[in-house]
């Protein structure tokens, strides 16, 4: 028998580990291929704004304003002060502190002032001297001298445009005649305008009495008085002017009424004869009603019998009347008592508001003062109305008119 080799065929799992092992060598062999890298979107990160800076406001130009005040620097050893020069002296002070308490307050608004202070030493030829003073004549506003003596001779000298205050003085710019100056205080004429047209406004009488002691210093009065009558009524109210001796008012009964109101005008400041005559006023008021009008002065003479004034409906014309129960005198008392430790004068008072007015009129770049006609104000102790006359400057015509209620002045006008 003849015998056959048999060979074995390889099973079907040995194919699929012969494939394995060829891809695997293939993939050993194969190229590396560079992977695709995805592009990374870069995240802008926002620029910071610039930090607004507000605008830097110009500094306001600086005001210099020189007061020639009566101080009496040469004279300050307490030997050598008199009595008159000491209360000069405080009169001084006193307006300076009120006046530079009001350009403070305006500082806090934005203003920018120079204060420069020079002592007249109430001496005429001093304020002259101090007219040839370069930094006086290049101020942009003088306040100052304080008397009539020394402002005219100061004024005289200047020969400038610049604004001159007088600051405290009654005295009529006729004196002086001085196209700069501003005279603040209502000349006495301008106190018998403001009874006129009181009387005429508010009372229009037909008649009106003026009774006078003789004295030659009633004239200013009187006669602006009539001037003013005469204007504003057209010359359609009498007026009677007579000078009473002792009191007598028996040669006016024929013009008096017993139903209407007889206007009664005394211009008189002598301490006699204003004691009689108001009596016999006095008893002519019990048959005939009686309407007053005083001078001025009278707000200040203690010697005026108040019932008697009340009786005879007393009015007078001030401009120096401050009300201690309204708000912007409150408030000025209070800063000046924290600021100077003391309480404030009259004069005080009269320098703060002339401080706040002009100091006003500077910050508002009316430097030569020429619009002050047409701006008025309403001050602590009176207001101010500026008219401009020819040849005398400007002029504060505005008085209040007061009337005695209650035992005491209370403003009607």
């Amino acid at each position: 028998m003849i015998s056959v080799q048999n060979h074995l065929l390889p099973l079907s799992g040995n194919k699929w580990l012969l494939f394995f092992s060829v891809a695997l060598i293939l993939g050993a062999c194969s190229p590396k291929v560079q992977p695709v890298s995805t592009p990374v979107k870069k995240v802008e990160k926002p620029e910071p704004k610039p930090v607004e800076k507000p605008p830097v406001k110009p500094s306001a130009k600086v005001s210099v304003i020189s007061m020639i005040l009566p101080m009496g620097l040469d004279h300050v050893r307490p030997r050598n002060y008199s009595g008159a020069g000491l209360s000069q002296a405080n009169m001084s002070i006193e307006y300076y502190q009120g006046f530079k308490l009001a350009l403070d307050s305006l500082a806090a608004q934005g203003a920018n002032f120079k204060l420069q202070i020079f002592d007249s030493k109430d001496d005429a030829s001093a304020a002259h001297s101090l007219a040839y003073n370069p930094q006086i004549r290049t101020s942009d506003l003088v306040v100052g001298p304080v008397y009539p003596d020394g402002m005219k001779l100061f004024t005289s000298t200047m020969g400038t445009r610049t604004a001159i205050v007088s600051p405290l003085s009654p005295a009529s710019p006729a004196t002086i005649k001085n196209n700069n100056l501003i005279t603040v205080i209502p000349p006495l004429e301008y106190h018998a305008w403001g009874a006129a047209q009181y009387i005429n406004d508010k009372l229009k009488p037909k008649k009106i009495f003026i009774l006078r002691s003789g004295f030659s210093q009633e004239n200013d009065y009187v006669i602006n008085f009539k001037k003013a009558t005469d204007s504003l009524s057209h010359k359609k109210v009498k007026i009677v002017s007579v000078i009473i001796t002792r009191g007598k008012l028996s040669g006016l009964l024929s013009q008096l009424s017993k139903t209407e109101r007889n206007v009664f005008v005394i211009p008189a400041t002598d301490q006699a004869f204003l004691g009689v005559t108001l009596r016999s006023l006095d008893t002519l008021n019990k048959n005939y009603p009686v309407v007053l009008f005083g001078h001025p002065s009278w707000e200040k003479f203690s010697f005026l019998k108040t019932d008697i004034l009340q009786r005879l409906k007393t009015h007078i014309t001030s401009s120096d009347k401050v009300n201690y129960k309204q708000e912007a005198t409150i408030a000025f008392l209070h800063s000046y008592r924290k600021v100077y430790h003391v309480e404030p004068t009259d004069y005080a008072i009269k320098g703060f508001d002339e401080g706040m007015y002009f100091g006003r009129q500077l910050l508002d770049g009316n430097k030569d003062m020429a619009a002050i006609d047409k701006t008025d104000f309403t001050g602590i102790h009176n207001g101010f109305h500026f008219v401009k006359r020819p040849g005398l400057g400007w002029v504060n015509t505005h008085v209040n008119i007061l009337m005695y209620s209650n035992f005491e002045l209370k403003q009607v006008e």
